[in-house]
């Protein structure tokens, strides 16, 4: 029976859905390392091995924890996790103590959004001009070559956190003056990139590309966190296998290639420009969040955090059909204050109710979430993509979450 290990920095209901799907699976003995104590694990807490650490990205300390369970369950067989700041620490620990897995340089890869850009652009394929500043000077010469509007990040960087936009160069030195990049604190500065936003997710197992889906964002997550009033929505069409996916199809599997992705799930952000042209954003070596695993899941009918999970320890993976087309409409509160209210429901129930599988309101009292996902969802389903999009632009126009 293999002794597998996952990593996770809390147990959220995330990451617990996660080990609950490994701890599914039959002939698995199951460990857990975690910043959390061990009550939290609920019902697994006598199921599955557990090592508290204090400092989850501490490396040394996850050597610690890795070494302590194998003493008492024996050898690792595999060890990962799903939080994206933890992809480098894992690998680094997986190279010390010779466990299978993505190698330190191809989680580098993933992680450095600069060094990214450059490995996918020097391989001829299509993404945003970029550069890494380590200085002002640097910056304003970027901004004087590429022009503006452009985007500003961290280069180790996740769901558009610590992301804006930048009007000019006045803004651009304005905004970087108080922490100026240097060679330590760098930051990543891209074109700005003009056109639709999907993402791309692919399971690989050993190199080879053997399923995948997109996503349309309408619109954009940075789109949305500009604009504090925006409920987002997220669509994954029926159509994946289609002719006018192929270009994706194509480059999403040559870029997976070129940085090295071995076996698990990956996380491709990409945009269509309004001429037809692609522009890779970034690619995580993760499953993705915003809900758009469940998505995959119900559009195929199918658990896609068990298969993500017997792909990591097996190497297996059951194809699926894909049957539906799915979407999310994420419900935002408007204003400011705690929640007091959400409007429209009941004309929601009326008009796309039977297209409704899963849903969580948001909460009256709660303070409202800063993120682009918001206080709640609603997902809807149905085989027709068209009925989908439409249903779910019916719930970003009609719900509202009253703040106050």
């Amino acid at each position: 029976m293999p002794f597998v290990i996952f990593v996770a920095p809390l147990l959220s209901d995330n990451a617990f859905r996660m080990i609950d799907a490994v701890a599914s699976l039959p002939d698995v003995a199951l460990g857990v390392i975690t910043q959390d104590e061990a009550s939290k694990l609920r019902h697994l807490r006598e199921r599955a091995a557990h090592w508290r650490v204090t400092n989850i990205l501490d490396t040394q300390q996850l050597v610690w924890a890795a070494r302590e369970l194998q003493q008492r369950n024996g050898p690792i067989h595999r060890l990962f996790g799903a939080f994206e700041h933890l992809q480098e620490p894992l690998a680094v620990v997986r190279q010390w103590l010779g466990i299978e897995g993505i190698s330190p340089e191809v989680a580098t890869n993933f992680r450095d959004k600069a060094r990214m850009k450059t490995l996918l652009r020097d391989a001829g394929l299509p993404c945003a001009r970029h550069c890494l500043a380590t200085s002002l000077a640097e910056a304003q010469a970027f901004g004087e070559r590429s022009g503006f509007p452009m985007v500003a990040k961290p280069p180790s960087g996740a769901g558009a956190v610590s992301t804006y936009r930048v009007e000019s160069m006045d803004q651009l030195l304005r905004a970087l003056a108080p922490n100026p990049p240097s060679p330590t604190h760098p930051v990543l500065l891209e074109e700005f990139v003009v056109g639709d936003e999907h993402s791309f997710e692919t399971v690989t197992i050993n190199g080879q590309h053997v399923w995948h889906s997109l996503t349309h964002y309408y619109p954009t997550p940075l789109a949305v966190i500009e604009n504090p009033w925006i409920q987002w929505a997220v669509v994954l069409p029926r159509e994946v296998d289609e002719p006018q996916y192929d270009d994706i199809r194509t480059a999403a599997r040559r870029a997976l290639d070129v940085l090295g992705m071995t076996t698990g799930i990956s996380h491709m952000e990409w945009f269509r420009r309004h001429d037809g042209t692609l522009a890779i954003s970034e690619v995580a070596a993760r499953p993705p969040g915003a809900q758009i695993t469940t998505l995959m899941s119900k559009a195929n009918d199918f658990d896609v955090l068990k298969e993500w999970a017997r792909a990591m320890i097996f190497g297996q993976f059951q194809v699926p059909e894909r049957r539906f087309a799915v979407g999310a409409a994420f419900l935002r509160g408007q204003g400011q204050g705690r929640i007091v209210k959400v409007r429209g429901v009941e004309e929601v129930q009326r008009t796309v109710g039977n297209l409704v599988v899963d849903f969580r309101m948001p909460e009256v009292g709660a303070t409202p979430s800063t993120s682009y996902e918001g206080d709640g969802y609603i997902m809807v389903r149905h085989p027709d993509t068209r009925r989908v999009e439409e249903a779910v632009m019916k719930i970003i126009s009609t719900i509202r979450v009253e703040l106050g």
